[in-house]
C-alpha cells in the first residue's frame, strides 16, 4: 500500500472517531405523552357524533344489573351526551396513568373519576367545575385489628390504589402525627381494595367515602367511620387545549346542580341502602357476579346456533323483554324474544311463555333473517344491523330502505346509508316513492331500537367476560 493512500485510510479512522466520540447534541428526549396533547375540541367531538369517557367499573360507577347499564357516573355521563347532542362511549380503566395517557392521545375526552386538582395533576389535564364534594374514610374490620383514631394507624399498613390523593393524605397525617406509617399503593381498583379487606388479606384501605357507604351496605364486618380528610371538591379531567369542551361540561355541571338531577341520582346510588344491596350484591350484576340474566345458559347456545357473540343476543332479549319470559306487549308479542303469533307459528313455538322454545324460535326466525341478507349485505358485521332492524320492523321495511339507497347511488351494503332512507319512511314523499313496496313505517323508532341494541351490546362487551 503507498504511503498516500496509507495517509487516506488514517484520515477517514481519525473522522470516523471524533465522529463517534462527539456528543450527539441535536438528539432530544421523547416529548412526554401529556405535553402535546392531540387536538380535539368540541366541534371536532360533535362533527365525529361520540364523547368518550373513562370511568370505572364499580358498585355506584358503571355496572350491569340484571342486563340493565347503570352507575352514578354513567346516568351522569349520558345526560351530559343527551345535552351535547352526541352518542356515548365508554372506556373502563382502573389504572389512572393509562386513563390520563388515553385522554392526551385523543382515545378519550373525559377521564369521569373524582380527582382533587393539585399542581401534579394540572401537568397531566384541565379540570372541570367541581362535579361533587367527596371525603376519604379509612375501611376496615370490625375485629381486632379495629382501630377508633388515626393516631391508631402507627406501624400499620394502610394499601392504596396507585396514582390517588390517598397518598398525599396520609403522608400528610403521618407528618402531622408523628405516625411511623407504611403506605403501599397498588395498581388496583377501590372495590377490590375493599374485598381485600372483607378477606382479611390487608387490614386497612382509605377510599372515598361514598363508595366506601355502598360496600359497608351489604358487608356487616366493615367499619367506615373512620375521616381522614373534610369534604373536598372532585372535579373530572379533560384535555388542556379543550376550552370548548370545558365550557360545555361546565354549563351542564351549574344545570343539573341548579334542577335538582345530580341530587337525585346521588340518593339512587348512596343514599337508597336496599337498592345499593341488591344491585352490589346479585348475582346478576357487574360488580359481583358473573352473569347478566337467569337465561345466560340457554341464551349461549342460541347464539352459538347463529354465530353470534352471545352477549348481542343477551342484548336483543334485554331490549326485547327485559329477561321476563312471560311479557306480553300491548301488539301481542310475547316471550323472553316478544315473537308475534304468526311468527310463533312459522317458527313451531307451541308454548311462547316456555323460555327455551321461546328463544328457540326467536333465534330461528333471526337465523331466516341472515339467510334473506346474506347475498344483499355479505359483511357480516353490516349484516347484523339490518337483521335487528327487521326483527323490529319487518324485513319489508328495510328492503325498501336498502332499495332507495340504491336507487340514489349509495352503497346500499352499509347500514348508515340504508337507517338514512329507513328514518324518512314515515314522510309521504318518501312512502310513495314507486320503489317503495311495503308503505309507511316509523322508520327513526327502527334506527333507534339498533343504535340501543348496539349500546348495549358494547357495555356488555366491556363488562361481562365473553
Amino acid at each position: 500500500m503507498s504511503k498516500t493512500n496509507i495517509y487516506y485510510c488514517f484520515l477517514i479512522i481519525f473522522a470516523f472517531a471524533l465522529t463517534s466520540c462527539k456528543p450527539k447534541e441535536d438528539e432530544k428526549k421523547a416529548p412526554k405523552y401529556w405535553e402535546f396533547p392531540a387536538e380535539l375540541d368540541f366541534d371536532a367531538i360533535k362533527k365525529r357524533g361520540f364523547i368518550r369517557a373513562v370511568v370505572d367499573n364499580s358498585s355506584t360507577s358503571y355496572y350491569i344489573y340484571r342486563g340493565r347499564t347503570m352507575g352514578y357516573e354513567f346516568e351522569l355521563l349520558r345526560n351530559l351526551a343527551n345535552q351535547l347532542g352526541v352518542n356515548l362511549r365508554l372506556i373502563v380503566r382502573h389504572d389512572l396513568e393509562d386513563a390520563f395517557r388515553l385522554l392526551n392521545k385523543g382515545k378519550a375526552d373525559i377521564v369521569a373519576i373524582n380527582f382533587e386538582v393539585n399542581e401534579e395533576r394540572k401537568k397531566f389535564a384541565a379540570f372541570t367545575d367541581p362535579v361533587n364534594t367527596m371525603k376519604t374514610v379509612v375501611v376496615q374490620r370490625k375485629d381486632n385489628s379495629h382501630i377508633d383514631s388515626l393516631s391508631q394507624l402507627s406501624n400499620k399498613k394502610v394499601f392504596i390504589k396507585k396514582g390517588t390523593i390517598y397518598k398525599e393524605r396520609l403522608m400528610s397525617l403521618s407528618d402531622s402525627l408523628a405516625l411511623s406509617l407504611t403506605i403501599e399503593e397498588i395498581n388496583t381498583s377501590l372495590e377490590d381494595l375493599i374485598n381485600q379487606v372483607i378477606q382479611e388479606e390487608i387490614d386497612y384501605t382509605v377510599v372515598d367515602n361514598d363508595i366506601a357507604l355502598v360496600n359497608a351496605t351489604y358487608n356487616d364486618v366493615l367499619d367506615v367511620g373512620l375521616m381522614v380528610s373534610q369534604p373536598n371538591p372532585v372535579s373530572w379531567a379533560i384535555r388542556k387545549n379543550a376550552p370548548q369542551l370545558g365550557a360545555k361540561i361546565n354549563e351542564w355541571i351549574e344545570r343539573i346542580d341548579r334542577t335538582g338531577y345530580k341530587a337525585i341520582l346521588y340518593h339512587k346510588y348512596f343514599l337508597n341502602k336496599k337498592n345499593s344491596y341488591h344491585r352490589s350484591s346479585s348475582a346478576f350484576s357487574s360488580v359481583s357476579g358473573d352473569r347478566i340474566s337467569a337465561y345466560d345458559d340457554i341464551i349461549k347456545e342460541g347464539a352459538d346456533d347463529l354465530g353470534w357473540d352471545w352477549r348481542l343476543l343477551a342484548a336483543l332479549v334485554y331490549k326485547e323483554s327485559r329477561f321476563n319470559h312471560s311479557a306480553v306487549s300491548y301488539a301481542g308479542a310475547v316471550g323472553l324474544l316478544q315473537l308475534m303469533p304468526v311468527t310463533l307459528q312459522r317458527f313451531g313455538v307451541n308454548d311462547p311463555n316456555n323460555p327455551n322454545e321461546s328463544l328457540k324460535g326467536g333465534v330461528n326466525y333471526l337465523k331466516y333473517l341472515d339467510g334473506f341478507w346474506l347475498d344483499r349485505v355479505p359483511d357480516n358485521n353490516e349484516r347484523i344491523k339490518f337483521i335487528l332492524a327487521s326483527y323490529n320492523v319487518g324485513h319489508g321495511h328495510v328492503q325498501d330502505a336498502w332499495r332507495l339507497a340504491y336507487k340514489y347511488g349509495k352503497d346500499n351494503k352499509r347500514w348508515d346509508n340504508v337507517a338514512y332512507y329507513l328514518e324518512r319512511k314515515s314522510k309521504p314523499e318518501v312512502y310513495r316513492d314507486p320503489w317503495v313496496k311495503s308503505g309507511y313505517a316509523k322508520g327513526h323508532v327502527t334506527v333507534r331500537y339498533v343504535r340501543e341494541v348496539y349500546g348495549l351490546y358494547e357495555s356488555y362487551k366491556v363488562l361481562v367476560d365473553s
